[in-house]
């Protein structure tokens, strides 16, 4: 089985946030909402894709390969702790502005 994976491919559209960083915040194309967007897209591709191999070596189909599965149980699990960070840290934030005193 030949099995090619890009390395941090979960990261891949927050990565294009660096790119307009020097741009003012009216003029930059599609914006935090955007990478958000794609990002939470990915991590939620990525757990379904896991949870249809899981089912697939479950079941015994002999065209999924246990490592291929393990694989991509662990880049959701990578996407999904990115996903949980940048949250933690976005909540943290807003705190951080709430509690600033005027």
């Amino acid at each position: 089985m030949n099995v090619t994976t890009k390395p941090l491919d979960a990261l891949l559209p927050v990565g294009a946030l660096g790119k307009s960083a020097s741009k003012a915040p009216e003029a930059v194309e599609g914006g935090f909402l955007d990478a958000m967007k794609q990002a939470l897209t990915t991590t939620t591709k990525l757990q379904s894709e896991s949870g249809r191999l899981s089912r697939e070596v479950t079941f015994g189909n002999p065209t999924v390969g246990l490592e291929e599965t393990m694989l991509a149980g662990v880049k959701s699990n990578i996407a999904f702790q990115a996903t949980l960070q940048t949250r933690n840290r976005i909540v943290q934030a807003y705190t951080d502005v709430m509690n600033m005193q005027v």
